[in-house]
């Protein structure tokens, strides 16, 4: 009888591994799709729910949101970021979907810099430059995971010295909250060895109208005067300009496609669209809003905070509907916008400009939260 009824439990027990194993999440994930091996590491799929049924999928692979769950006017739940429906998609597919960027977000010229004296060659991976901590960056990494709570995320990453050429040994931390407003709390974290450069964002492509259609209705707003203009290969030049009178003023909420195609106007011109850095008024005051997209068609509300200086807006310009995504949704030209809280492009090599240095017994801190509300 007792050998029976351990079978029994041990059954139970094996079958309900399985069934977790197939659990779809509320945005239409299965978890299983998403356990394998990269690199000698697993990888999986973590679920964060909040009281008001809010739902963010993470990966550890590359510490990428998945899926955003959030409702519309009409208390329908919309899935709006971009992304794709399995792990082997994101290895297959190369993308910044929904990605834990590192060592260093953005552009830095030729993949060069001086640090204290020492020269430091990256790769060169966008445009002779090293974009987004090169082909190798974090969002090709795997995270180690652990879930705190069901609305907690712990990611922790290891870059080993001279990791795609930066220097030191650098322990990263990215820890995703949802909150029970709805907003999703991202803090990042890290100490190194040896002075090095780290500059970390999420980079979420953002659809609110949760279909993946174009962006040009969305309305968007940045809390800057001015930003950094860029070269033909997508460079910030070392200026910071007034937005005062441009494509680029958006201190009060804007069409996204009324003024992106105006290519007379250069630097719409040579980023094919916006893919630049904004200076922030906020200046690091976390409690003062510095940007927010929302889409006239759901009225769902995205609001940004941050801590750091700037925030590169980047509006889906090289999408070409090459990639399939989740549900078998076709990603065409501009179909997101991407809102990447950061040091500004290049600071390495800019010293009038906010530092990315990290040195040992120093920690760095970075704060961003995405806050979601319903316009009615």
């Amino acid at each position: 009888m007792k050998k029976l009824l351990m079978w029994t439990l041990s059954a139970l027990f094996v079958a309900s591994c399985a069934e977790t194993e197939k659990t779809v999440t509320d945005s239409g994930l299965l978890k299983s799709n998403f356990q394998t091996e990269v690199n000698g590491k697993r990888t999986d799929l973590y679920v964060l729910r909040n009281k008001n049924k809010m739902e963010v999928c993470v990966t550890n692979f590359g510490g990428r949101i998945v899926s955003v769950m959030v409702p519309d006017k009409s208390g329908v739940m919309k899935d709006v970021v971009l992304g794709f429906d399995s792990v082997q998609d994101y290895i297959n597919k190369p993308s910044d979907f929904g990605a834990s960027i590192g060592r260093y977000a953005n552009r830095i010229n030729q993949g060069k810099f001086v640090l204290d004296n020492v020269a430091y060659q990256l790769p060169r991976n966008n445009y002779g430059h090293c974009l987004h901590g090169g082909p190798k960056g974090f969002q090709y990494q795997v995270y180690d995971a652990k879930q705190i709570n069901p609305q907690e995320l712990e990611l922790t990453y290891v870059s080993k010295d001279g990791e795609e050429g930066f220097p030191g040994n650098i322990t990263c931390k990215v820890i995703m909250k949802l909150t029970d407003d709805n907003a999703i709390d991202i803090r990042y974290e890290a100490e190194t060895d040896k002075p090095t450069i780290v500059n970390m964002t999420n980079h979420s492509y953002f659809n609110l109208d949760g279909d993946a259609g174009s962006n040009a209705d969305h309305l968007l707003m940045v809390n800057a005067d001015s930003y950094t203009p860029v070269d033909s290969t997508f460079m910030t030049t070392g200026e910071i300009v007034p937005v005062e009178g441009t494509p680029m003023d958006f201190r009060t909420p804007t069409p996204i496609g009324k003024r992106i195609d105006n290519y007379e106007f250069v630097q719409l011109k040579n980023g094919n669209g916006y893919d630049h850095n904004w200076v922030l008024n906020t200046k690091g005051d976390i409690t003062r809003k510095c940007a927010s997209l929302e889409s006239t068609k759901t009225g769902i509300v995205l609001d940004v905070y941050t801590n750091e200086p700037g925030i590169q807006v980047y509006t889906g310009n090289f999408l070409d509907g090459s990639l399939t995504g989740k549900k078998g949704i076709v990603y065409n030209k501009r179909a997101s916008v991407c809102l990447e809280t950061q040091k500004y492009p290049d600071t390495p090599n800019k010293p009038e400009w906010p530092s990315a240095v990290l040195r040992p017994g120093e920690k760095y801190n970075s704060h961003c939260i995405f806050k979601f509300s319903v316009n009615k």
